[in-house]
């Protein structure tokens, strides 16, 4: 279960939560709910007549940046926020088009190029204050290594993860303050009647934008592809690709340490992807 006991203790109470918030924002239902790994959205119709979508999720340290980040973006690029209870996190945003997702676009490159338009919009302007910043989490990730390696069993797989630590260890300093995304993925984007794409289910922190490509090398996995995904997203975003490089090892160093740490093998796609950069450094 995710989050462990306590989202056992929210999955219980989403029914008194949802009627709740179905009651107080004046709001009916309008179709099948959805969910994603730790949220529910109902699709919902308000009392004007607005179709909107309700989204129920646990309130943590990633969830509580994403209603602080829609407000910035107000609508540029991202869903729209229409309401929000802070002591939930419950909030209504605009009703998006759940048929119509990136990851049906048939071509990867022009999925790729969609994601990376999306993120040059994103990432334009600097985070709020207050706002979860790279350079904290970078810096424990460094802090969080050596242990990591003792319990990776391959020397080439601890090879790998060692340089992408070195690299992040060259930009831990400079960590930038960008508004980021964080999950820019191919299911969090979906189209709209107002433009063609949008983003969904931001994981906001402050930061380099480089250290946002990572959902988009990944996703629809082709090794080949992996080194003209990382050129085209820098053409578009226009950033300097040595720095991107290292931010988006970063990436890959976050992902490994929570692989090993829960005690699941590194994923192979993972480790080619910092193998691709690194060797064509």
């Amino acid at each position: 279960m995710y989050n462990g006991e306590e989202g056992s203790a929210f999955v219980a109470g989403l029914p008194r939560l949802a009627a709740d918030f179905l009651d107080r924002w004046q709001l009916r239902t309008d179709g099948p709910a959805m969910h994603g790994v730790s949220a529910l959205v109902l699709p919902v119709v308000g009392a004007d007549g607005t179709r909107a979508a309700l989204k129920l999720q646990p309130l943590d340290e990633e969830s509580a940046g994403e209603p602080v980040a829609l407000r910035v973006w107000d609508g540029d690029g991202a869903v729209r926020l229409l309401d929000h209870d802070p002591a939930t996190g419950t909030t209504l945003l605009e009703r998006l088009d759940p048929t119509r997702m990136l990851s049906h676009l048939p071509d990867s490159r022009a999925a790729v190029l969609v994601v990376a338009r999306l993120l040059a919009r994103l990432s334009c302007g600097p985070a709020p204050e207050g706002m979860r910043r790279l350079g904290d989490i970078a810096r424990g990730m460094l802090e969080r290594t050596p242990r990591a390696l003792e319990r990776v069993p391959d020397p080439g797989a601890r090879r790998l993860i060692a340089d992408c630590a070195a690299a992040v260890r060259e930009v831990v300093h400079e960590p930038g303050d960008r508004l980021l995304h964080w999950d820019l993925h191919f299911e969090n984007v979906l189209a709209s009647e107002r433009a063609p794409w949008l983003a969904i289910d931001p994981k906001p922190l402050a930061g380099d934008p480089g250290f946002d490509l990572m959902p988009a090398l990944d996703n629809r996995f082709e090794a080949e592809e992996v080194c003209w995904r990382f050129d085209a997203m820098t053409d578009v975003l226009g950033l300097e690709r040595a720095r991107a490089r290292a931010w988006t090892l970063a990436r890959v160093l976050q992902n490994t340490l929570w692989e090993i740490e829960d005690g699941r093998p590194v994923q192979a796609g993972q480790l080619e992807i910092a193998r691709r950069l690194r060797d064509r450094a």
